[in-house]
């Protein structure tokens, strides 16, 4: 994490909502994504009231790449209008070396220094969600698992942290506090496979880096995130780094991956293997997080490769 935060410039923005879309062009989002656009945000709201046509056009007609969530840097490259042509540089992605790419409502972002965002201790969200209150305001905000906020320090039952709005507090129970040089102490293959399972009915989302729903690379991010490795965004680039493993000989927390004509084609999907035959994975669009055994299966067919970045 500290070499994340150290490569970021002396002024950059950081998003101001639960979780940001990152929309392929300005033109992408539609009337009815006004709840992931506006803010405050209503992510939940957004993604349960979608139809499953309007969900799977996110993804068939290209109109969402990724998420970053609330307090997650990015790079503005250029303003187009209310629009931000952005780079999420936690985010690596072979669309551009700079980080994921893509475009985010001025609205949802807060332009920050570096000195007052880069602290020496970070408070990250352990639980599946956690409220970010503003005593004062009379305000909160319901952040996703994996959210990261500066760490501003603590009494018996909160944390405080800085965000885009100022100090504000977080319920210390849903929350680790980590050290920027330190990070997250890195977990071993049945963490990152354990990482999962608490999200087991969560519906899949295209695009999804939260755990509003997450898409089935987001989800290995995620895991990964969790145990304190900074993996690629997309299963492709998923697929092409870390440790190669031969199919015989995965291991809890390896990553998993299917490709098209029975494995011969492009990767199109991928998996965190969780033992004796299983993986956790974000399966496709209207289903939900689930353990399916490999045997016997569509994916038993199309898998094609394992990688492993844990040690």
């Amino acid at each position: 994490m500290q070499q994340l935060l150290e490569k970021l410039p002396e002024t950059f923005h950081v998003t101001n909502v639960q979780a940001a879309t990152i929309w392929t062009n300005p033109q992408a989002a539609r009337a009815e994504d006004k709840d992931g656009i506006s803010n405050p945000t209503d992510i939940l709201k957004w993604v349960n009231t979608l139809t499953y046509e309007e969900s799977l056009a996110l993804c068939n007609e290209n109109r969402v790449q990724s998420q970053t969530l609330y307090g997650e840097p990015v790079i503005v490259l250029e303003e187009e209008g209310d629009w931000a042509h952005v780079i999420a540089p936690f985010q690596p992605s072979k669309k551009d070396s700079r980080g994921y790419p893509g475009y985010i409502p001025l609205r949802q972002l807060t332009r920050v220094d570096k000195d007052a965002w880069v602290q020496d201790k970070y408070s990250i969200v352990i639980s599946k969600d956690a409220w970010l209150e503003a005593p004062a305001q009379n305000t909160r905000i319901q952040l996703s698992y994996l959210t990261i906020l500066p760490y501003l320090g603590e009494n018996e039952t909160h944390v405080d942290v800085q965000t885009p709005s100022g100090k504000q507090q977080i319920a210390k129970e849903k929350t680790v506090t980590v050290t920027k040089k330190d990070g997250i102490q890195p977990g071993g293959g049945a963490d990152i496979a354990a990482a999962g399972l608490p999200f087991i009915g969560l519906d899949y989302f295209w695009g999804g880096m939260s755990s509003f729903g997450y898409d089935c690379s987001g989800l290995a991010y995620a895991a990964h995130k969790a145990n304190g490795y900074w993996i690629a965004r997309d299963a492709g680039d998923q697929a092409n780094a870390g440790e190669e493993i031969a199919i015989d000989a995965i291991e809890p927390g390896d990553l998993l991956f299917f490709a098209y004509q029975e494995g011969k084609g492009a990767i199109h999907h991928v998996g965190i293997y969780k033992g004796h035959g299983e993986m956790v994975h974000a399966p496709q669009t209207g289903k939900g997080v689930e353990i399916t055994p490999l045997k016997g299966t569509k994916y038993e067919k199309e898998l094609c490769a394992a990688r492993r970045y844990w040690r």
